[in-house]
This record gives structure tokens, C-alpha cells and sequence, in this order.
């Protein structure tokens, strides 16, 4: 049996995410309170311009006090795609204190707070979801935390910002630099004007830690993050990787200790063998790469951005929320019960790719080979090439084997200081083998 009375739900932000939100409600009513059990009323919508003209809804739900709107009282759900960290934070905890459960995309805040803003949903018995804050359309977070509840998760690699990934591609299909590359992702509209958030890494940081903490049932939060940016990747870089049959990509990373009793979290561009799933993730696409014990090996792909996608996924969760509340019950909250340290990059072990400018002379390798050596870092292979304009200098690239970054950031510095290195070219990590 239906129930007849509206659950109500209020709606803060109108933008590209809020406006498809609504014109979804609107358009898909029926289906969605078939798939509820009950109807949903958008209750009220809180903007900054009051004035602006958007389609489909109901001028008189339009107000800029989103303070007053979310105290009603009578409020069921609260969905929150203003974005920031104020005043989305005390929003959120007041909408829980009045009543309300919360639908979230806001990645900043909940990598900042998450933990704060659970911890407020269970005093007041309320909801917290928040699905479109890390793939936009593709659902992740909910099989992360569902689906794989019985499994022990070891790895979570994931090309989680489309603008980047659109960049890179660009540069690696075309041969464009960064700016030409970063022009066109600005002219089709996947980049911002400002392209830092995304560019230097502090977007995937956000992903990163609210995935990490969801796999590994640990705090971590968006300052435990290493986080490079992808500003530096040159086309002599994706030389190089295609050199060793690779491609560029910016990861996030989150994986488990060697014991199992630590995670770390970061993200930076890395080499990714062509054979790698990740590796043929096009254009301005998503894609989140699991490894677990029990399942194996997982992909999830698909638009990680966008009005309709990232709508989608908010949806989504209404209709779970909107269901726990006709059930009078709520949803799985934070699972932080393991509480495994959170390690530095400094611990974190990888490889490298490092490129050198050195002098094209007899013994220069000796001396290189001798510094990685001394730091306890293994040599892979080493590729040498003089460049034949009377310069007397080589390019010297070598590949190492796994060791802890701390020594290969050791070692980059110790080969800075010899005579006979000019400089170091390029250094870039190597992930998915």
C-alpha cells in the first residue's frame, strides 16, 4: 500500500546538480513514489538569486534563507549541492537537529568532516548519504560499503576527476602540451576558469579520503592525503611512458599496509601499463579499479561529473533515505571500527620512473648505480642515450624496483648533488603492476 501523505524535501542549491534534481522530482514523480512507496514533494528551494528563472519550479518555493528553510520542522530530507565548507556544515547539522535526513555531494566537506557530520546524523537518528560526492553517476560508495561488507578490500585505484583525465588524454593521443590540452578542456566546458581544485590534485584528495575511509572502515581524513598535482606532466613524459608500453594518469590511491594494519591515501600522476583496465579510460570518464580478497578484482566505470550523472547518484540516495524513513529506520552510518594508522607517504611503497640529464662520459652510471645502492633501492633497468649535439650529456633514465618512497625521494636528492647529473628531467611513479 502506498502512503498518501508527501515525504517532504528541501532542496539547497539550484545550480547544474540542484536543477536537475528538481526537474528529475518533477518529471519522474510517479516512478519515484512507486519505487518509494510514497510521494515526495519538493518542500522548498534555497538559492543566492532569487531572481533567476528556472524552469520547472514553483516560484513560490524559491527563498535565499536556507537557515529557515532546513528549521521547518517538517522536513523529511535535505539534499545539499551548495558545495564548500560554510554554510553547507551548519546547514547539514541543523537540518539533522530538526528533524531531517541528508543527501549530500559535497566532497570537501564530508573529506574535512565526515566524521563530525555522522556522528551528528546518529544523535539525532537521522540519515547521512552521500553517493554523488565521489562518481558522480557510478555507484561506488554503496558497493563498497554494502556489497562488499564481507569482503577485506586491499586496494582502491581510481581515475576520479574527469578534467584531469581529459587533459592527459589529450596529451597522450595528440601530442598537445599541459596548456594546449588544459585550453580545450576549458573550451568544451570541463574545465573551470580557475582549474586548480581539479589540476593540482585537491578535488581526487577529497575522493580519496571519504573512499579510503568507506574501504577501510578507518578515519582518514583529507590531511592524511599526499596530494601532487598533474601541472608538471610533460609530453617528453608520456615519451617516456609509451617507451615502457604506459600511459599518464592522476590516481587516487588507497591501500592497505604490507601487515594490514596501516592505509595511506594519495594521489599524483603515475606511469599505468597499457594492459592496465584503468589505461583506456578516455576523454573526461571516471573510472575506480577495487581489489578485495574475496571478489578479486572490480571496475566501476562511467561519467564521474555532470548536471544529469552526478543527479542521478543524489537521487539515488533519496529514494534510499526516503525508504529507511517510511521503514523508520536509518542506514548503514561510519564504519570506523578498525582504526588502522594512517600512514605518510614517506612509508608508502611504490616505484619510480626518473629521467636524468647527465655527462655523456665513461663512469657516470657507476656513480648513479653506487647512489641507489647506498639508499637501499633496487635498479630495474636502466636506459642510456647520448644526444648527438656535440652537448657531452646523455639522457639517463632508470626505472626502480618497489622500495619505500622516503628512499626514493632520498635518492632523487643524493643524484641531485653529484657532478655529473646536470639535472633531473623528470620523475614520475609507476603504479598497476
Amino acid at each position: 500500500m502506498m502512503r498518501t501523505r508527501p515525504l517532504k524535501v528541501a532542496l539547497l542549491g539550484c545550480g547544474v546538480v540542484g536543477s536537475e534534481v528538481a526537474r528529475i522530482m518533477t518529471t519522474h514523480a510517479d516512478d519515484l513514489a512507486a519505487r518509494i512507496g510514497a510521494p515526495v514533494e519538493l518542500a522548498g528551494v534555497a538559492v543566492r538569486r532569487p531572481d533567476k528563472v528556472r524552469e520547472g519550479i514553483d516560484p513560490a518555493l524559491i527563498t535565499t534563507d536556507a537557515t529557515a528553510l532546513v528549521k521547518r520542522g517538517d522536513l523529511d530530507v535535505v539534499i545539499e549541492v551548495i558545495g564548500g565548507i560554510e554554510p553547507a556544515r551548519t546547514l547539514i547539522t541543523t537540518a539533522f537537529a530538526h528533524g531531517a535526513s541528508v543527501v549530500s555531494a559535497n566532497k570537501a566537506l564530508l573529506a574535512k568532516d565526515g566524521s563530525a557530520l555522522h556522528a551528528a546524523a546518529v544523535e539525532h537518528g537521522q540519515d547521512l548519504y552521500y553517493e554523488a560526492a565521489v562518481a558522480g553517476a557510478i555507484p561506488l560508495l554503496r558497493p563498497l560499503r554494502e556489497s562488499l561488507a564481507g569482503d577485506h578490500v586491499h586496494r582502491v585505484l581510481g581515475i576520479v576527476n574527469g578534467t584531469t583525465n581529459f587533459i592527459l588524454d589529450k596529451m597522450d593521443s595528440t601530442g598537445a602540451g599541459y596548456q594546449e590540452a588544459l585550453d580545450e578542456a576549458t573550451a568544451l566546458g570541463y574545465a573551470e576558469a580557475d582549474p586548480t581544485a581539479d589540476v593540482e590534485g585537491f578535488d581526487a584528495a577529497a575522493k580519496a579520503a571519504i573512499l579510503a575511509g568507506i574501504a577501510f572502515h578507518t578515519r582518514v581524513g583529507i590531511d592524511d592525503v599526499h596530494r601532487e598535482g598533474m601541472t608538471e606532466v610533460t609530453a617528453a613524459d608520456f615519451a617516456s611512458a609509451r617507451a615502457m608500453g604506459c600511459t599518464i594518469k592522476l590516481l587516487a590511491i588507497c591501500e592497505r599496509g604490507a601487515d594490514g594494519s596501516s592505509v595511506s591515501a594519495r594521489v599524483h600522476p603515475a606511469m599505468l601499463p597499457l594492459s592496465h583496465p584503468l589505461a583506456g579510460v578516455r576523454e573526461a570518464y571516471n573510472a575506480v579499479f577495487v581489489e578485495s580478497e574475496a571478489a578479486g578484482r572490480l571496475m566501476f566505470y562511467g561519467p564521474g561529473a555532470g548536471g544529469a550523472p552526478t543527479a542521478s547518484a543524489v537521487l539515488g540516495d533519496l529514494v534510499a533515505v526516503c525508504r529507511n524513513r517510511l521503514a523508520g529506520a536509518t542506514g548503514p552510518g561510519e564504519s570506523a571500527y578498525a582504526g588502522l594508522t594512517v600512514s605518510g607517504m614517506g612509508d608508502v611503497v611504490t616505484r619510480y620512473h626518473i629521467s636524468l640529464d647527465v655527462a655523456d662520459k665513461p663512469g657516470v652510471l657507476a656513480q648513479v648505480a653506487t647512489v641507489f645502492a647506498e639508499q637501499g633501492v633496487s635498479i630495474d633497468t636502466v636506459r642510456q642515450q647520448g644526444r648527438g649535439d656535440g652537448s657531452g650529456e646523455a639522457s639517463l633514465v632508470v626505472v626502480t624496483h618497489r622500495a619505500p618512497d622516503a628512499a626514493l625521494s632520498s635518492t632523487v636528492e643524493a643524484l641531485r648533488k653529484l657532478d655529473t647529473v646536470r639535472g633531473v628531467a623528470s620523475i614520475m611513479r609507476v603504479e598497476g603492476e
